[in-house]
């Protein structure tokens, strides 16, 4: 974990009076703290998001990225399963023309594979403040709002508990052919959610959603951190 370069980007950030993290500088804090996030690449230009795409290689998502966009999907800026460099280009002009009212770059992001998906997060209570949260992510997080919280900092202990606290905890187990999940690697995943909490005050809020379950990896696919 760098600290350093994890005050920076919320220093910057805050700077500019933003009040949130594009999803870019998110995955970036979190890196810093041992979370798993996608391989990703920021581009600008078409070279750079050929090149990017040599470097992750297909399929691939490609992403409207900037701090002022909180909810990607509704605005049509987030094109996934993208199998050529032609795909890739048309997608990536699509996404700059929307972006074009306000700023931002393009996400290059590998796609990852995996039917189960998960929410992570982070919250500042008035009174109890950091507490972490799991539950279930995708679409589902909404509808079904099967959650478990808990104050930072965490034990594993405390981590774990809270992965079998949810309705759907038979979700990290092995099923239909599917390796059980690195509960070892989410239980860290949420510690450290914790921790990010207790070292930055100014971080108010934390969405990690979806966390997919690759195999038996869980991968961060999509982050939101917000400032206040």
């Amino acid at each position: 974990m760098n600290h350093n370069s994890a005050a920076n980007i919320i220093k910057s950030a805050l700077g500019e009076k933003r009040s949130c993290l594009s999803e870019y500088e998110a995955k970036l804090l979190l890196a810093f703290y041992g979370l798993p996030v996608t391989r990703e690449v920021l581009v600008n230009n078409a070279d750079e998001l050929k090149a990017a795409a040599r470097q992750i290689g297909y399929p691939l998502a490609l992403k409207g990225c900037s701090s002022e966009i909180a909810h990607k999907t509704e605005q049509g800026l987030i094109h996934l399963g993208i199998q050529s460099e032609g795909e890739a280009l048309v997608a990536f002009e699509e996404i700059r023309k929307k972006l074009a009212e306000g700023h931002g770059a393009v996400l290059v992001q590998e796609m990852v594979r995996g039917s189960r998906e998960l929410v992570m997060g982070m919250t500042r209570d008035e009174q109890f403040g950091p507490c972490v949260m799991f539950g279930l992510g995708g679409i589902f997080t909404e509808i079904l709002r099967d959650v478990s919280f808990r104050k930072a900092p965490l034990s594993e202990l405390d981590a774990r508990e809270m992965m079998r606290e949810i309705r759907g905890n038979k979700i990290i187990d092995a099923f239909r052919g599917m390796p059980a999940a690195d509960a070892k690697t989410l239980a860290q995943m949420l510690i450290s959610l914790g921790r990010i909490g207790l070292d930055f005050r100014e971080v108010k809020e934390i969405d990690l959603n979806p966390v997919i379950i690759a195999a038996d990896k869980p991968v961060v696919v999509d982050a939101l951190i917000v400032l206040g």
